[in-house]
């Protein structure tokens, strides 16, 4: 294919006559006679596919001009108007006009022959003005308008004339033409980089002002975004707030948020003038990045500028208080939002209820649940999940499936969260039965299981010991290649030290390319140094320095637990030095462990001394802080300190948890003080903490042991008319508590139940049970218990082994 040149070679003249007659044109009918000509040239051109040029003498009569009108007959048929304007180019000895330069474009594009297309408009380019291209271009509606146009620009750009190819996009935006963002991007580009910013600032429009913008953006100048701006306001040009918006949102989405902040600051000086949705995408964007006290400030300067907060504003914010635990801010919002006539949505009330849940009061989260059905608000399957949630980490599954039940009657559709949140908390509390029960139940639904379902059912295994069992369902699901599903597995092989099984895991990984990140590692990290096997997790976090990886704040966090749960404090402040001359910033939950190892070792004043620091630090003590002092105080026998302690803090530095009464009660009772732990055990509700199921064992222990067997049975009654689900611990102390008054028949139903119940009891209830049976002479009872208690998996411990060994040879 020949390239057009601006000088075609000298005109050749060949005789036409073998491919169709020589014909004269007379002075009689000149039009008509041309026309028939023409017609007969373009049927050629039809019919043959290449014809023969030397077959095509050229008579004198066919001239440049008859080329366009030749290109408009063969105009439906693309390909062969491409082929005659080049065998014209080739023959007829003078350079192609403009127009039919533009229609040979036309064609070339139509049949996609876009090197043809370049070619001919590269000739366009060079031989014509830009005024002169564009009088022959198509505009809208002509279907290749836009396609003509996007390659005039691209000839203007890769002959360096950037302003010619500016120009041919002004003039696009003016017919209404629609251009590839790509190819507006790259002339933009072009002019920017050569520091044209005069070029683009000579227009003023709205949509111009959006794409100059994002160009910017897109080269990262963010300098340049400002300067734009304000020249363009001192010309008297201000956009659109939408368009800024718009801009805005842009640049908090590409991690700008500094830049959409000079942005938005000047524009309160220059203009436009914020729009509440303006202060929205600010605010939404400091709450995503977790930067709720800049976007306070922004709400507080939309407030100050009388501009109305609306639902989304307030919406937005509540979230976010909720989300860092500052749930009560966001309940004082959510009032000033009533008082400014504002009606809260489904979406309003559930952050709230979700950051009651998040702070474990329950009660005032169906308190908000009750409010809002009162306001007419229908719940969403979202807030019932929530709810279930909620319950579920009380240990109040039998509520939880109450509030399942309400939303079914309301026609909601339970979805993988509400599944989730009950096998959750059925895993927890050790009832793996009817978690498997439920989760069949949901393979048969039309709500289809995921893999967090999954994985919740093989934590729940691993977190009662059943690593065979989780391991089973690791294939059988088939989650090879599910890094959490590994992290899952390898920290329960460590929980209960079985350290091959966790090393295998980890060689698995790799063997299944599945790329280990540091949750791994601190998973590892953190087994090894719990398990007494300081010396490989010192070797491995060493290892993983050396690879790259650097280590968070967690995996500091388990080394020190590791080496202070050892007795190895000083070792775990050396690691607590190490992090901080490393560059990593110690948090509360490393603050709280060494707390934790100075009150376990008696060292109240060092304990003390660290709470100051961390205070000084910025660090404001939780509520893991201040039980962890109450325990430790607990541990080392001062009760009465813990207590006077515990009576200054409440409501003022911290408000008490279900865990901080739980303490209390549990240290009240070990002292034999039922009384005071049962006047105690009393004030919790009223101060917002329900108990648990740990807090009914505690006292229910504590009753037993002081011979107060009817108290006990009365609150384990109460316990279940309360809806909280017995776990294996509660009926273990039930169990102890029946075997010590020697009620072994009443003992032995309270066993069944617990099994009864989907509960798999551990090696503890096993013990009392064999134990007693072994003590008042029921070997053969005892025997068939020991070996049940094999079938089922549990392990027996040396103390239980050694005892029914010894009960044996008595009575051989």
């Amino acid at each position: 294919m020949s390239m057009v040149a601006s000088h075609s070679p000298p005109p050749r003249r060949l005789l036409l006559r073998h491919f169709f007659p020589l014909r004269r044109f007379s002075s009689d009918h000149p039009a008509a006679v041309a026309s028939a000509f023409l017609r007969q040239i373009a049927a050629a051109f039809y019919r043959h596919r290449d014809p023969d040029p030397g077959l095509l003498p050229v008579s004198a009569a066919l001239r440049t001009t008859h080329v366009e009108s030749l290109l408009h007959l063969l105009r439906t048929d693309p390909p062969s108007a491409v082929r005659f304007f080049r065998w014209s180019e080739r023959h007829l000895g003078a350079p192609p006009t403009l127009l039919s330069l533009s229609i040979a474009a036309i064609s070339s594009l139509r049949c996609r022959m876009f090197s043809e297309a370049d070619s001919i408009v590269n000739c366009m380019v060079r031989e014509f003005d830009l005024k002169d291209v564009l009088s022959v271009f198509p505009a809208p509606p002509h279907p290749e308008a836009g396609m003509a146009c996007t390659c005039l620009m691209k000839c203007y750009s890769r002959a360096g004339m950037i302003d010619r190819s500016f120009q041919v996009f002004l003039w696009a935006r003016r017919v209404g033409i629609s251009l590839s963002w790509v190819v507006v991007s790259e002339v933009l580009n072009s002019l920017i980089s050569m520091g044209n910013m005069d070029v683009l600032l000579s227009q003023e429009s709205s949509d111009l002002y959006s794409t100059v913008m994002s160009t910017l953006l897109k080269k990262r100048c963010t300098e340049q975004i400002i300067s734009y701006h304000w020249n363009l306001a001192k010309k008297g040009f201000v956009p659109p707030v939408h368009e800024l918006t718009k801009f805005l949102n842009t640049l908090c989405k590409e991690n700008q948020i500094g830049t959409a902040f000079d942005l938005f600051y000047l524009t309160l000086e220059v203009g436009p003038k914020p729009s509440v949705v303006t202060y929205s995408t600010l605010i939404h964007a400091c709450c995503k990045e977790g930067r709720l006290d800049d976007a306070i400030e922004v709400y507080e300067l939309m407030v100050e500028r009388g501009i109305k907060s609306d639902l989304v504003v307030y919406s937005i914010l509540i979230h976010a208080f909720c989300k860092q635990g500052r749930t009560e801010e966001g309940n004082s919002l959510f009032h000033k939002a009533l008082t400014s006539g504002i009606k809260p949505d489904a979406i309003v009330y559930s952050s709230l209820i979700n950051g009651y849940v998040r702070l474990r009061e329950v009660q005032k989260a169906f308190e908000f649940y009750n409010r809002m059905v009162d306001d007419g608000v229908a719940a969403t399957a979202i807030t019932y999940g929530i709810l279930i949630h909620g319950l579920c980490q009380d240990d109040r599954v039998d509520e939880a499936y109450g509030v399942l039940s309400l939303m079914v009657k309301q026609l909601l559709e339970p979805n993988v969260m509400t599944f989730s949140g009950l096998i959750d908390g059925l895993c927890n509390s050790g009832n793996l039965r009817e978690a498997f029960a439920l989760y069949n139940k949901v393979i048969h639904s039309n709500c289809k299981p995921d893999m967090i379902l999954q994985n919740l059912l093989i934590k729940g295994l691993c977190r009662w010991g059943k690593i065979d069992d989780a391991l089973r369902l690791f294939f059988k699901f088939g989650l090879v290649t599910n890094l959490v599903t590994y992290n899952i597995l390898i920290d329960g092989s460590c929980s209960v030290s079985r350290f091959k099984d966790a090393v295998r895991l980890y060689r698995l990984l790799i063997l299944n390319n599945v790329e280990a990140d540091i949750v791994t590692f601190t998973v590892l990290i953190k087994g090894m140094a719990s398990g007494g096997r300081l010396h490989d997790a010192v070797n491995l976090f060493f290892q993983i320095l050396k690879r790259g990886f650097a280590p968070d704040a967690l995996m500091y966090c388990s080394l020190i637990d590791g080496f202070c749960k050892l007795g190895y404090r000083l070792a775990g402040f050396k690691v607590f030095d190490m992090m901080q001359r490393n560059g990593v910033q110690p948090d509360i939950f490393i603050y709280n462990v060494l707390i934790n190892s100075l009150f376990k070792e008696g060292q109240v004043d060092e304990a003390l001394k660290l709470i100051t620091q961390l205070i000084k630090e910025g660090f404001k003590p939780d509520a893991v802080t201040c039980n962890t002092i109450i325990c430790g105080l607990c541990y080392l026998g001062k009760l009465d300190e813990a207590v006077e302690l515990f009576g200054r803090w409440i409501g003022r530095v911290f408000k008490p948890n279900t865990i901080t009464y739980t303490i209390l009660i549990h240290s009240y009772c070990k002292e034999g003080r039922m009384e005071e732990a049962q006047q105690l055990f009393s004030k919790m509700v009223d101060h917002g903490a329900w108990p648990n199921v740990v807090t009914y064992s505690c006292l229910a222990d504590g009753y037993f042991k002081a011979e107060r067997m009817e108290n006990a049975m009365e609150l384990h009654e109460s316990m279940l008319e309360h809806r909280i689900l017995p776990n294996i611990i509660s009926y273990s102390v039930l169990i102890d508590g029946l075997c010590k008054k020697d009620c072994i028949e009443e003992a032995w139903l309270a066993f069944q139940c617990a099994t009864s119940r989907g509960l798999l009891p551990d090696v503890v209830a096993y013990t009392i049970l064999i134990t007693k049976l072994c003590e008042i002479g029921r070997l053969v009872e005892a025997k068939m218990f020991y070996g049940r208690m094999i079938q089922n998996g549990v392990k027996p411990d040396n103390f239980l082994y050694s005892k029914l060994l010894h009960c044996l040879k008595g009575y051989a």
